[in-house]
C-alpha cells in the first residue's frame, strides 16, 4: 500500500481523487497561515483542515507540501503524522497537494519550499498537530457512537478501543462522523520517549515506484495534443538576443513555431523534442554578449583576491577582542589563503516543465522545490489571476538547490502562451542545463592565526571575499547590506554557528559579485568555510606542534556539541590507535543547517597524487532522528556530493560563458572511487537540525587533511583535477 500518488493532470482529477473511494474524512490542522471553511469533496466527504485523508477501508492518504528530491522527506514527514495519528503504517499513503488550492485555502498546508535542509525541522509541529488532532476528533467520534467518555478510549494502529469494554471500532468506520466534529483548540504531541514510529527505519513510500519505472517526473508529463519546446538562451549572463532567422528553419521536420522568449532567449517548438532541438541547432541566432563577455576565471580571481586585502571594505559577521591587534603583537603567526570554485547542481534531469495556457486557465507541470514560487511565477508570466492558475508538482529528477528556481517555468509559460490552447512542454538541452544554472559562489579566503610563546591560539582573523547568494536571489534577506548567509559555520550564533572559542576573532566578507549567478547549490557556504576553516585549523595545530584532534579540543570546551559529534567520529575512525600501514587520516568539523557534524577520513596516496578513499566516517547530531535508515543514506550521498566536487566539481569561465556543458568536462565519482560509509547519530534530543546537506562540508577536509598527514603537501584550492591529484 505504502506509495506515493503523483498529481493528477487537472483539478477536478486531483479533488476527486483524494476521496473517491467513497465518504472519507479529510483531517488537517488549522496552522497559522489560516485554514479552509469546511467544504466538501467532490463525493461530497466533508473535510476539516488538509493533511490527512482517512477513507473507509481504513486507508490513509497523507498530504506532503514539501519536495520530495531524494532526501526522504516525503516519508519522513508521513512518519511524523502518521505518529501522532496512531494509523496502520502499512495502509498509508502519500500525495502533493496544489499551491494553488494552498492559496486559496488561506495557505492551508503552510510552507510548500523544499531547501536548507528544513523540509522536516521546520514543519514538523505543525504537521504532527494535524495528526494529533485527526487521532482526537477519531477518538471523539467513536465515544459518542458508544455514549461514552473519550478519556476511556485509546488508538492504535487505525483501531479505536474502548478499554472498560473491550469495543473496538475502525477510523474508516467513524471517519464520518468525525469529521462532523469541530477540531480541538490545542492538541497535545507526545513525549518523544512515547513515539513508536518516529525514530524506526521504515521503508521509503517512494522507492517502490522508482525501483520499477513508474514514477512519473517532470520529463515523464504526456498531455493530449502536446507539443515539445526546445530552448537558447544567451551564452553570456546579461547579454541578449539581438536577432534570429525564423525562415531558415520554419519548413524543418515537424517544427511548429519559432518563438522570442524574453529579451535573452529563442525557443523553436515541434511535434518532438529532437525535432525540436535539431531545429535549434540549426537556427541562424545573433548575441549581444555585451562587456561580460570579457570575463574570465582569471579576470573574477584577481578581483576577489583584492578583497583579501585588509584596506578593502567588508562586512563583519563574528567578531570578538581584538584580532588585529593580537596579530601584530603575536609571539608567532600563519598565514594561509584559499580558494572554492563555481560548482553546478548537475541534475539528472536537466531543467523541464509544461504548460497549458488560454486566456482563461494556465496549468503548469513540473519538478520544482518550491510550488509556491512557481505558482508565483505562474501568475506573472500568464498575467492571470491565482483562481484561473495551478501547479502540479511532479517529482523531480535532482534538485540540489537549483530547482528552487523558477526561470524554466517562466519560459514554459512564455512559450506556451504563444500557442494557446496546446500544452508545451520546455525541455532545456544537458548544454543548456550546465552553462545556465545558478552555481555555487566562487569565494577566496585569507586566514591568519597568531600564537603566543607557549604556542596558544591567541586570535584568528577569517577574511572571505567572494559571492552573496542573497544578493543575486534575494536581496531583501541582507542586513544593512550584508549577506548572513555567507558566514554559515562560522557565524557567531544560530543554526550554522562557530564551534571553537578564539580570544580574539575576526570574521568578515568582503563582498564581489561577479556576472555569474549563484545558488544554494547543496550544502551552499557551509562547504567552502568548512575547507578554509578546518584545513587551517590542521595548518595551525602543525604550526603549534599538537595533534589535530587534541588542538581542536582545547578550543572546544565552551561548545559541548560541536565537541560531542567530534569526539564521536574520532571514537569510529579509531584516532587514538595506529592506522593500518600506508593509510593516513584526517578530521573536521562543522555545524550547519541546525545540525552538528563531524567527518574523518582513511586514505592512501600512491606516486603522489593518486589518492584511494578507503574509509569516511561521518557523526552528526541533528537533535532528533526520524529515520536513522534514511539519515545513513544521506551521510552516504552528501559523501557523494562533497568528493565529486573536491575530485571533479569546479566550473570556469571564458569569454564570459561557463566552459563546462555536459559530464565530459564536468564529472562525477564512480561506484569504483567511492569509499566506505560509516556513520554515528548521537541525537541529544531539544531541537531540530537538518540531515540532507550538513556533511557535505566535512568531506572534503577531512580528506584534505588526510592528504598531508600522508604527503606532507598542503592543498588550499580545489578541484583536485587541476592540481592533478586523481582517484587511485
Amino acid at each position: 500500500m505504502n506509495k506515493h500518488v503523483s498529481p493528477r493532470m487537472n483539478r477536478r482529477a486531483f479533488v476527486i481523487g483524494t476521496a473517491a473511494v467513497g465518504a472519507g474524512l479529510a483531517i488537517g490542522l488549522d496552522i497559522p497561515f489560516g485554514g479552509p471553511a469546511i467544504v466538501r469533496a467532490a463525493d461530497g466527504s466533508p473535510e476539516i483542515g488538509a493533511w490527512v485523508v482517512v477513507r473507509p477501508d481504513d486507508t490513509v492518504v497523507i498530504r506532503i507540501a514539501r519536495s520530495e528530491m531524494g532526501q526522504g522527506s516525503l516519508t519522513g514527514l508521513a512518519q511524523l503524522v502518521a505518529e501522532e495519528l496512531e494509523c496502520d503504517w502499512s495502509k498509508v499513503s502519500t500525495e502533493y497537494p496544489t499551491p494553488g488550492q494552498s492559496v486559496a485555502r488561506k495557505r492551508v498546508w503552510g510552507d510548500f519550499s523544499t531547501g536548507g535542509s528544513r523540509g522536516i525541522r521546520s514543519s514538523h509541529d505543525y504537521v504532527r498537530k494535524g495528526g494529533a488532532t485527526a487521532r482526537v476528533m477519531l477518538i471523539q467520534a467513536a465515544a459518542e457512537a458508544w455514549k461514552v467518555p473519550a478519556s476511556e478510549c485509546t488508538a492504535a494502529n487505525s483501531v479505536i478501543t474502548h478499554t472498560p469494554s473491550g469495543k473496538t471500532t475502525t477510523y474508516g468506520k467513524v471517519a464520518e462522523a468525525a469529521a462532523k466534529l469541530t477540531p480541538p483548540a490545542d492538541v497535545k504531541l507526545k513525549d518523544p520517549k512515547d513515539w513508536k514510529l518516529i525514530g524506526k527505519g521504515v521503508k521509503r513510500l517512494d522507492t517502490a515506484d522508482k525501483t520499477t519505472g513508474t514514477m512519473i517526473y517532470g520529463i515523464d508529463v504526456k498531455l493530449p495534443g502536446m507539443l515539445n519546446a526546445a530552448i537558447k538562451d544567451c551564452p553570456v549572463f546579461g547579454g541578449k538576443l539581438k536577432s534570429f532567422d525564423e525562415a531558415k528553419v520554419t519548413g524543418m521536420k515537424g517544427v511548429k513555431k519559432v518563438v522570442k522568449v524574453g529579451d535573452t532567449a529563442v525557443a523553436v517548438v515541434a511535434d518532438t523534442w529532437w525535432h525540436a532541438k535539431t531545429a535549434l541547432e540549426a537556427l541562424p541566432i545573433v548575441w549581444d554578449e555585451g562587456d561580460n563577455a570579457k570575463v574570465s576565471s582569471e579576470s573574477i580571481a584577481k578581483w576577489l583576491a583584492e578583497g583579501l586585502d585588509n584596506a578593502q571594505p567588508a562586512y563583519v559577521g563574528n567578531k570578538n577582542g581584538d584580532a588585529k591587534a593580537a596579530i601584530a603583537g603575536a609571539a608567532k603567526k600563519i598565514e594561509a589563503i584559499y580558494s572554492y570554485p563555481y560548482q553546478n547542481h548537475a541534475t539528472m534531469e536537466p531543467m523541464n516543465a509544461t504548460a497549458v495556457y488560454t486566456a482563461d486557465k494556465c496549468e503548469v507541470w513540473c519538478g520544482t522545490q518550491n510550488g509556491e514560487a512557481v505558482f508565483a511565477a505562474v501568475l506573472e508570466a500568464s498575467g492571470l489571476p491565482a483562481e484561473k492558475c495551478d501547479v502540479y508538482k511532479v517529482m523531480p529528477g535532482g534538485g540540489f538547490g537549483r530547482r528552487g528556481q523558477t526561470d524554466y517555468v517562466r519560459q514554459a509559460v512564455t512559450i506556451a502562451k504563444e500557442m494557446p490552447g496546446t500544452p508545451i512542454k520546455l525541455l532545456w538541452s544537458r548544454e543548456e542545463d550546465m552553462a545556465h544554472g545558478r552555481y555555487h559562489p566562487i569565494t577566496q579566503c585569507k586566514m591568519t592565526g597568531a600564537f603566543d610563546a607557549d604556542n596558544n591560539l591567541v586570535a584568528l582573523h577569517y577574511r572571505l571575499s567572494g559571492q552573496s547568494i542573497l544578493f543575486s536571489l534575494r536581496p531583501e534577506a541582507l542586513q544593512n547590506g550584508m549577506d548572513p548567509a555567507a558566514f554559515q559555520g562560522v557565524a557567531q550564533s544560530g543554526e550554522a554557528a562557530f564551534g571553537y572559542s578564539v580570544p580574539n576573532l575576526l570574521v568578515e566578507h568582503a563582498m564581489r559579485n561577479p556576472h555569474v549567478p549563484p545558488g544554494f547549490w547543496r550544502g551552499v557556504n557551509v562547504n567552502h568555510n568548512a575547507i578554509y576553516m578546518e584545513c587551517f585549523m590542521d595548518e595551525l595545530a602543525q604550526a603549534a606542534g599538537q595533534d589535530p584532534l587534541e588542538f581542536r579540543r582545547k578550543l572546544m570546551g565552551n561548545h559541548p556539541k560541536h565537541l560531542a559529534v567530534l569526539n564521536a567520529v574520532a571514537e569510529k575512525i579509531g584516532w587514538s590507535t595506529p592506522a593500518p600501514q600506508g593509510v593516513y587520516r584526517g578530521i573536521a568539523q562543522v555545524m550547519g543547517y541546525g545540525s552538528y557534524v563531524a567527518g574523518a577520513a582513511e586514505i592512501s596516496v600512491s606516486d603522489g597524487n593518486k589518492i584511494k578513499v578507503h574509509r569516511i566516517v561521518a557523526s552528526t547530531d541533528p537533535g532528533y532522528v526520524v529515520n536513522p535508515a534514511q539519515v545513513e543514506r544521506q551521510i552516504a550521498g552528501s559523501f557523494v556530493y562533497g568528493l565529486s566536487a573536491l575530485f571533479y566539481g569546479g566550473c570556469t569561465v571564458k569569454d564570459g560563458k561557463i566552459e563546462q556543458t555536459n559530464f565530459d568536462t564536468y564529472n562525477s565519482m564512480r561506484i569504483n572511487e567511492m569509499p566506505k560509509v560509516e556513520s554515528v547519530m548521537v541525537p541529544s534530543g531539544g531541537f531540530w537540525g537538518g540531515v540532507g546537506e550538513p556533511t557535505i562540508g566535512v568531506a572534503a577536509p577531512a580528506v584534505l587533511n588526510a592528504y598531508f598527514a600522508a604527503t606532507g603537501k598542503r592543498i588550499r584550492s580545489v578541484p583536485l583535477r587541476d592540481q592533478n591529484i586523481t582517484f587511485a
